[in-house]
């Protein structure tokens, strides 16, 4: 089930703004789907998208920003920043291994990154606990998605399994209009 719900925020209410992603986040929690929320914010000059998924008892939300200053548009350099939050829903402790990301321009150019962990870390968490971390990704055209999966260890059993990362997009700020 996908909704979408939209919350103007000035200057002066980034604190509503995090109070808002926790009701959000809460609310969203209710449902075993993909949740997608759009706040417009004058303080970041873009709207931030978040997408959560809960897959195999994780959820991963996501958040999207465009970085201005670290892009070039006229060389076709685009920056995103991404944070990532991984909640454990699951009565055992889970460790990230790896993670599998694929990655796509509107050009129709594609790009697979795979690694051990994140940003250098391979994070225990445990039942109801959560890790946050963000990273970045660059294009070359103004618009992009990704999506992938983590591989978790279940800290009980040794035993292995995948954890989809939802469809994210990532957009220049004037082309959502």
């Amino acid at each position: 089930m996908e909704i979408l719900k939209k919350f103007p925020c000035s200057r002066k209410s980034k604190s509503l703004y995090f109070l808002l992603t926790t009701v959000v986040r809460m609310f969203a929690q209710s449902f075993a789907g993909l949740t997608q929320t759009v706040f417009p914010l004058t303080l970041l000059k873009q709207a931030i998208t978040m997408i959560s998924k809960i897959s195999e008892g994780v959820q991963i939300s996501v958040e999207t920003f465009y970085q201005q200053e670290y892009s070039n548009p006229l060389n076709s350099e685009f920056m995103f920043a991404y944070r990532i939050t991984i909640e454990n829903h699951n009565n055992f402790t889970i460790k990230l291994l790896s993670r599998q990301w694929y990655i796509f321009d509107s050009n129709g150019q594609q790009r697979e990154v795979e690694g051990e962990g994140v940003v250098g870390l391979q994070p225990v968490i445990e039942p109801s606990k959560q890790f946050q971390y963000v990273s970045g990704c660059n294009l070359r055209t103004e618009m992009g998605r990704m999506y992938g999966h983590y591989i978790m260890e279940n800290q009980n059993t040794k035993s292995t399994f995948k954890v989809k990362i939802p469809p994210f997009e990532m957009m220049v700020p004037f082309k959502n209009n």
